[in-house]
């Protein structure tokens, strides 16, 4: 991903993710209060800021994964673990468990401001 890009999204700013109270996630067809939305352009903007909020935690996530494959994979560790053992936890293929290795290097290397 280019870098004016994601600076361009953070300084978007998505809506922050609610938490949904106990009783209503419970129930499968309760999603954020969408479904109780009668106005379709209120309903829009909503889904909307949940989808750019849910892609940017997404994002994060994905950068959070690969800094611990990074540290995991560190050879200064006593108990490193190889990208096999990495792709194993995290599900993943071992191709995509070393260019994640990689990328976390990256980002170790290179920290946000």
């Amino acid at each position: 991903m280019a870098q004016p890009e994601r600076n361009e999204r953070q300084r978007l700013r998505p809506a922050p993710l609610l938490f949904e109270p106990s009783q209503a996630a419970a129930d499968p067809e309760r999603f954020f209060d969408l479904e109780s939305m009668e106005d379709p352009t209120e309903l829009l903007d909503r889904a909307t800021e949940l989808t750019l909020a849910f892609r940017a935690a997404t994002d994060r996530a994905v950068e959070f994964q690969a800094v611990a494959a990074a540290q995991l994979a560190d050879p200064r560790r006593f108990d490193r673990l190889t990208p096999a053992d990495i792709a194993e936890r995290a599900e993943w293929t071992e191709d995509y468990a070393k260019k994640m290795i990689e990328f976390g290097r990256s980002l170790l290397n290179n920290p946000r401001p």
